[in-house]
């Protein structure tokens, strides 16, 4: 077996230094490379398990104060869970009615969509007769792709999902009583192992932390997206649209997944106007008025309720969100802003920083931005700190170069 030797402008240690690093990132991809592995064969347990945690932290306030009544602690997740399922059940009864007259309209809304359809249907075959003239101009107009579309009844896809669907309720449904149950005992079981006071120090704050904000995040995120079902009710119900109960229910559950969820109600207004009205101003005017209550909750009221300490970085949210989707699929949406908080709270105890401030802040001019005072704060500590390291270092090296205390310098004799 051959050795690889150092280049020639690199010494041994540097060398090892390399391939001890190249070592751990391959062990760090190996392990993300698994972790996403679990994720996707263990969907079936661990999504429900996952939800049940993030759901038990947002319940965790209301168990706590009837433990302060002296309820039992598995009375109390006995309650939050047939509190939940109570809420579960309101919501399928304001969906139920609503949608079933959608249901019975749905032949004429189809129609309807055909007609607007049929003025398409000139561009479409010009479309086809120049997608004809390419494959004639490349040889490929004997060659044509022929599409089978296998009919497959519902009934069948219905009778193999609901085994899958129910075990993963069941689930959920334990995991939450025994999550809030014994989520003293959970706290208490993983102090006891760590092993020196700072650890358990930091563990503490980490749980403290996570319960303080996802309970706030959910709680705060829930009274406003009732605020925003409640809007678009109205909205839906003044402007003249069917079924507004419907739509402001679907508007408040779909915005629990940022971005997604908002994005999808769009669509669907959009696809409501199009099947009921004939106007161009008619059929997108309940998507602009959404756009209108959205854009109210967003700017106004959710930095309100939930304050800027709470407001997470929209890029991380984007990416939460879009693993989450691809991992366990609209659970994994519910669950994606939760999970980023955890993830923030654990890092931020985990690895403790200071916050990049001057001891003597940049004074800001008239035509100065944020962007540019931020930016010249930052630079002022940065160069702040730097001569506090070389202040240090000069002062560590004076100490050395002095004689101890009670010596004499070389040559000279001591007094006395």
């Amino acid at each position: 077996m051959k050795i690889t030797s150092p280049p020639e402008d690199m010494n041994e240690s540097q060398f090892e230094r390399v391939l001890n690093n190249a070592a751990r990132l391959s062990v760090v991809a190996i392990g993300v490379v698994v972790l996403l592995f679990v994720l996707q064969a263990g969907q079936v347990f661990l999504a429900p398990i996952t939800l049940a945690i993030v759901i038990g932290l947002m319940f965790g306030p209301v168990a706590d104060r009837l433990e302060r009544f002296g309820v039992p602690p598995a009375l109390s997740a006995a309650v939050v869970v047939l509190l939940l399922l109570g809420v579960i059940a309101a919501g399928i009864v304001a969906f139920a009615l609503p949608l079933s007259e959608w249901v019975a309209r749905a032949p004429l809304i189809w129609e309807k969509l055909q007609g607007q359809l049929a003025n398409l249907k000139e561009p479409l075959e010009t479309f086809s007769q120049f997608q004809s003239q390419l494959s004639e101009v490349f040889g490929g107009g004997s060659a044509a792709m022929n599409v089978n579309v296998e009919d497959s009844s519902a009934v069948t896809s219905v009778a193999l999902l609901a085994p899958a669907l129910m075990a993963q309720i069941l689930i959920f449904l334990a995991s939450l009583y025994f999550f809030v149950a014994t989520r003293d005992h959970i706290r208490i079981s993983v102090l006891s192992l760590c092993v020196t006071r700072k650890m358990r120090w930091r563990t503490a704050h980490v749980f403290r932390d996570v319960e303080a904000k996802v309970s706030k995040f959910l709680l705060s995120i829930t009274f406003i997206n009732c605020c925003v079902g409640v809007a678009v009710t109205l909205v839906m119900w003044v402007i003249g649209v069917p079924s507004p109960i419907l739509w402001g229910a679907l508007a408040a559950v779909l915005n629990y997944i940022p971005y997604v969820g908002q994005g999808t109600m769009l669509l669907i207004l959009l696809a409501v106007g199009l099947g009921t009205q004939t106007r161009l101003e008619q059929i997108v005017l309940p998507a602009v008025c959404y756009l209108g209550v959205n854009f109210v909750e967003g700017q106004i009221v959710t930095p309100h309720f939930i304050g800027r300490t709470m407001t997470l970085n929209p890029f991380m949210i984007f990416l939460s969100i879009t693993f989450w989707l691809w991992a366990w699929g609209p659970v994994g949406g519910l669950v994606a802003v939760p999970t980023l908080l955890i993830a923030t709270s654990i890092l931020t105890h985990a690895l403790p920083s200071k916050p990049v401030a001057p001891k003597r802040p940049v004074r800001r001019t008239r035509n100065m931005t944020d962007r540019e005072a931020l930016l010249a704060n930052a630079a002022q500590a940065i160069k702040e700190q730097r001569q506090d390291a070389e202040d240090s270092t000069e002062k560590r090296k004076q100490e050395r170069m002095e004689p101890p205390e009670g010596t004499a310098p070389s040559g000279v004799e001591a007094s006395g």
